[in-house]
């Protein structure tokens, strides 16, 4: 119900574990030990009729305990435990006796160094020595094969999967636990069958909770939450260590974790939690913005920049390895003492900020300690460093067993949807029908006559050619249908007076060309081409087509359009005219009643009216005006007033 800790397993699991054995492929056959099939038991070797008595490792029956006791201290029967131990198959007796007859040496044991010693031929003496014999033979074959392969080409942990998976009794039979590899010293994972008993020598007793105290302004303890069951800050820790360290773009962030879990209260309730002895962040300004790339890879690679931000990031970079390499001389102690180092540095430059070489150099990147991150990582913080520690001490549950029972279980579709490879292959026919389909389409939409005319003669295709696939031109099945639904009096011309189309035809919407015509100049083609070909050419009236219409009757109708239309404009200019001169002579009107008004004054018995002045003409005519518009009104004035002294002085 919740996660796991690596160092924290609960007893009844822990002493239950077992090494999963991975499926792993065959060994290439060699003189000593060929690869053969594993013995199938028999019919009376089944597994509900065999008896107490009997080996299910070498697939043996016997009669009497004692026969069975005698078995297990056989060589046959150690030969195939160890067999078991590197994850392969056991053998019988008889490819048993046949490797042990394959053997210089002789079984008595003239190989050993103390042969004076092992004169006796008792069975114990026997087994040690047949067993030593035919082991070291193999493992000699083994060992030269490694040394014949180039060694400086394998890397370090390739081809292994991440994850080590083991079973328990206490879970169900189709859930598996993995642990990550990277966790186990390199001599351990030598020796998987010794896995189980390395985790429980790994198991720490977790710590009473510290007395609460407060920590100095400058303290640089502490971490971040990590998810339930193990995480809590802390302040302190002992004991074994892990250092976690993530360099890359300029962000640089360092932890050291204590693998001593520790005992917390959370709301009444007793929890694990993780301390975090201590832990720290770098972001310096090294690398350039919208272009990638730290400062120094490209100086290397096109020369120094003479700019400003190079200059800064130039600055940064040194100060950035001056502020790391400080902290791991602080830090040495406790990195010196650390079980595994995790360290993701990736470039060049930041290898060599942490590995250098540099006087009084911490980290050394021959150290057998050092670990990569088994999964993938994120920009270098202090949350990233502790969600890696938890990805990386946290035990994974797996249901591969039953998801592969349950993708077994599942059927498809009795009558499943026929693919595209079930298709019949067109024939040729087919294929040129369809060629010439694609070439007549594209004369036709480019409007070319005299090519579309020319491809029809050379090919000796029919003016009615039908378009394949039929299925797919239901609208316009032939090239005359083609031409009169994108409008092209050319191709429709040409068509029908030189190719001598068939314009009675009709498609899967019983619609004849003249039908889907959708303009004036192609339904004219249709009746110009019925004037020229007569009427007993075709039976224009089935087709749908309108009268018979010559050429001189075209022109007198454009003659007659264009005298209409001239007609029309006119007497629209003429409109437009009369109603811009009423406009006009209103608007003088206007005016002439506003400048009109002034005082009225008496002067011998004589009334006389006074003109406005240029200030309450002004006024007047800025009545009802925006702001905006006077600005405008203004400066239109002052414009004309320009103007017209230019006009003066030229």
């Amino acid at each position: 119900q919740r996660p796991l800790y690596l160092f924290d397993l609960p007893e009844e699991l822990l002493y239950t574990l077992q090494l999963k054995l991975q499926p792993t492929a065959a060994p290439a056959p060699d003189s000593s030990a060929p690869s053969t099939p594993s013995q199938s038991p028999s019919p009376s070797q089944d597994a509900t009729t065999v008896s107490a008595t009997s080996c299910s490792l070498c697939s043996l029956s016997f009669a009497t305990l004692q026969d069975q006791r005698n078995h297990v201290r056989s060589d046959l029967h150690g030969y195939n435990l160890k067999q078991k131990m590197r994850a392969r198959k056991p053998v019988t007796e008889q490819e048993f006796e046949r490797l042990v007859g394959e053997l210089d040496e002789s079984i008595s044991g003239s190989d050993t160094t103390e042969s004076d010693e092992s004169d006796t031929n008792d069975a114990n003496g026997t087994k040690d020595t047949t067993l030593s014999a035919l082991l070291k033979r193999q493992a000699k074959l083994a060992d030269g094969d490694a040394e014949d392969a180039p060694a400086s080409k394998r890397k370090k942990g390739s081809g292994v999967p991440p994850l080590i998976w083991f079973t328990s009794s206490t879970l169900p039979p189709n859930t598996s636990l993995g642990v990550y590899r990277a966790i186990f010293s390199t001599k351990e994972q030598a020796q998987p069958e010794t896995l189980p008993e390395t985790i429980k020598q790994k198991q720490l007793s977790p710590k009473p909770p510290p007395k609460q105290r407060k920590a100095p302004a400058d303290d640089d303890e502490g971490g971040v939450a990590l998810p339930p069951s193990m995480l809590q800050q802390g302040t302190s820790a002992s004991g074994p260590h892990y250092f976690l360290c993530m360099i890359g773009g300029g962000h640089f962030a360092a932890m050291l974790v204590s693998l001593t879990p520790k005992l917390t209260k959370k709301n009444g309730v007793e929890d694990r939690s993780a301390t975090v002895i201590a832990h720290k962040t770098f972001h310096r300004y090294t690398t350039r913005r919208k272009q990638g790339g730290s400062q120094s890879a490209n100086d290397n690679s096109k020369g120094n920049a003479h700019s400003a931000g190079s200059s800064i990031r130039r600055h940064n970079e040194v100060a950035l390895t001056l502020e790391v390499r400080e902290l791991l001389a602080q830090w040495k102690q406790l990195i010196d003492s650390a079980d595994l180092l995790f360290i993701r540095a990736s470039g060049t430059t930041n290898r060599r900020t942490l590995f250098g070489p540099y006087e009084a150099q911490v980290l050394s990147s021959r150290d057998d300690r050092i670990r990569g991150f088994p999964f993938n990582t994120r920009r270098a913080t202090q949350a990233e460093l502790m969600r890696a520690f938890v990805e990386l001490t946290r035990v994974k549950q797996a249901e591969e067993e039953a998801a592969a029972a349950a993708a077994a279980a599942y059927k498809p579709p009795s009558t499943p949807p026929p693919s595209k490879a079930t298709q019949p292959k067109p024939s040729k026919a087919e294929e040129e029908a369809t060629h010439h389909t694609t070439q007549l389409q594209a004369l036709i939409r480019r409007s070319k006559a005299p090519a579309l005319l020319t491809y029809l003669q050379t090919n000796t295709l029919s003016p009615n050619f039908p378009f394949h696939p039929q299925e797919a031109h239901h609208h316009a099945p032939t090239p005359l249908h083609l031409a009169s639904s994108l409008n092209s009096p050319p191709c429709i011309t040409a068509l029908l007076l030189k190719a001598n189309a068939d314009p009675t035809i009709r498609n899967q919407e019983e619609k004849s060309p003249f039908d889907i015509a959708g303009d004036r100049p192609s339904r004219d083609a249709f009746r110009l081409a019925r004037h020229q070909l007569g009427e007993e050419k075709w039976p224009w009236d089935a087709a749908g087509v309108a009268p018979a219409l010559s050429p001189s009757d075209v022109e007198a109708r454009s003659a007659r359009e264009a005298q209409d239309k001239a007609a029309e404009d006119a007497a629209e200019k003429a409109r437009r005219e009369a109603e811009v001169r009423r406009l006009r002579e209103a608007d003088a009107e206007k005016k002439d009643a506003r400048f009109g008004r002034g005082n009225v004054l008496e002067n011998g018995g004589k009334a006389r009216v006074l003109a406005m002045t240029a200030e309450e003409r002004r006024r007047e005519e800025a009545k009802g005006m925006s702001e905006e518009m006077r600005v405008k009104l203004e400066r239109e004035k002052r414009a004309r007033a320009a103007e017209e002294r230019m006009r003066r002085f030229a």
